[in-house]
């Protein structure tokens, strides 16, 4: 067992708003104090925080997995305890080894170059671009392109596919820079990278920057509605600093002299939004009936309403007592339980339950950068898929749950011995 090492100061940078002064911190939107507990997870590594089987000499880092909810602008955020610096410099997560999630990529730029008429004379700019997971689309389009990524690692792999890649934490210094070296952005996209940022209105104020008078910038994010109706208490952690509905998000880019003319609600990541912005005033994109609609929406469910958050707390405590229960009468009934999936949701999850390698076996990954490690906190080893195939376990715990129908998919192989799946949220389900 590791040595676990509590880290009981958060990280406090002059370039974001939120701060310790008596307990007490504030929006890192709109610097109101924050007093309203969202969900309390306990300690929790940082969920992307892979171990080495011989790390058995390093002390491990727990930190307070709190989620706050402000009571003036209602954004769910975390503090910030440690940096960006340190949690994406170095990335474990690349977004090519998901098949469904290219299919998504793919669909939507065939979508916007015809909805925005883009071409070989317009740009395009993606901020936490990956590994060129999306780029690529464009560049088959000849479309000039810029992927702007913090992580040295995964930049690399974008760069040697052929796709034009800076290494930057993007923000107002980096958006200046690029102006200055002539570039405007017809399309600026983020995709799941809003709540990664601890700084909001450096980062949106960026954006604003950068984004041509009359360009759009399209950003996807999952959705605090679907987080807070089918309880998906594992998409908190600490790389995701906020959590999103559409009324909060909405005055966030109006606060930056920017626009929401439409919004699409999707699947992916278990339910996310995509928005549309543009300059207010000089852009020229009709509102869409959508935009009233969802706010509308969001409003009758309660998101302007400090009651309705305060009430989540006790249906994640469900979760966690019914999952436990499931995993400790397997093994009572001496069923072998193994995880698919090393992703942060499921690190979140198995931490919050208290779940180590005598409840869950091994997991697995595509991913060959987390193959051979063990997962943070729980210490749970991580293998190549094919260990399935020769341990033939009576379960299987899908934990990136989101992609679900896909990994069934790729495992139907363990039907021949019948192996069921688990999917976790909202409560686990078996799956024959």
């Amino acid at each position: 067992m590791l040595n676990q090492e509590v880290a009981v100061q958060s990280f406090n940078s002059a370039a974001t708003p939120s701060s310790h002064s008596d307990e007490t911190c504030s929006c890192r939107f709109c610097s109101a104090p924050l007093e309203n507990v969202f969900l309390d997870l306990g300690m929790s590594p940082l969920a992307n925080s892979y171990l080495k089987k011989d790390d058995n000499g390093e002390k491990e880092k727990f930190f307070p997995l709190k989620a706050y909810v402000c009571s003036e602008c209602f954004l769910v955020q975390l503090e910030e305890w440690e940096s960006p610096e340190n949690i994406f410099g170095d990335y474990a997560y690349f977004s090519s080894y998901s098949e469904s999630w290219l299919q998504h990529a793919k669909k939507y730029v065939d979508n916007v170059i015809t909805r925005f008429g883009l071409g070989p004379d317009t740009s395009v700019v993606e901020i936490a671009s990956n590994d060129g997971y999306l780029l690529q689309y464009f560049v088959e389009h000849e479309i000039p392109v810029l992927g702007i990524e913090p992580a040295q690692n995964v930049a690399a792999v974008a760069r040697a596919r052929g796709i034009p890649t800076r290494v930057d934490f993007f923000g107002e210094r980096s958006a200046k820079t690029l102006r200055r070296e002539g570039l405007r952005a017809n399309l600026l996209i983020g995709n799941n990278v809003l709540a990664h940022v601890p700084n909001l209105n450096d980062f949106v104020g960026g954006i604003s920057i950068l984004l041509d008078d009359r360009g759009v910038a399209t950003m996807e994010f999952p959705h605090l509605m679907r987080l807070f109706d089918e309880c998906q208490i594992d998409t908190i952690y600490h790389e995701h600093f906020s959590y999103f509905s559409f009324l909060t998000v909405e005055k966030i880019f109006a606060s930056h002299s920017m626009t929401l003319f439409d919004v699409e609600e999707l699947s992916t990541h278990g339910g996310s939004l995509r928005i549309y912005a543009q300059h207010t005033g000089r852009g020229r994109h009709a509102m869409s009936s959508r935009v009233s609609a969802l706010r509308e929406k969001e409003i009758a469910a309660g998101f302007a309403n400090l009651e309705h958050y305060q009430a989540f707390e006790e249906r994640a405590l469900e979760t966690k007592r019914k999952l436990i229960e499931f995993l400790e009468t397997a093994k009572r009934e001496g069923k072998r339980v193994v995880g698919y999936g090393a992703p942060a949701k499921g690190n979140t999850l198995l931490n919050y339950c208290g779940v180590s390698p005598d409840l869950i076996e091994y997991t697995v990954d595509r991913n060959p950068h987390k193959q051979g490690h063990l997962l943070p906190g729980t210490h749970i080893p991580i293998y190549e898929p094919e260990r399935i195939g020769v341990t033939k376990p009576d379960y299987i715990l899908i934990l990136p749950w989101n992609l679900q129908q896909e990994i069934i998919s790729q495992l139907s192989f363990a039907r021949s011995w019948g192996a069921k799946f688990i999917v976790p949220i909202p409560e686990p389900v078996v799956i024959a």
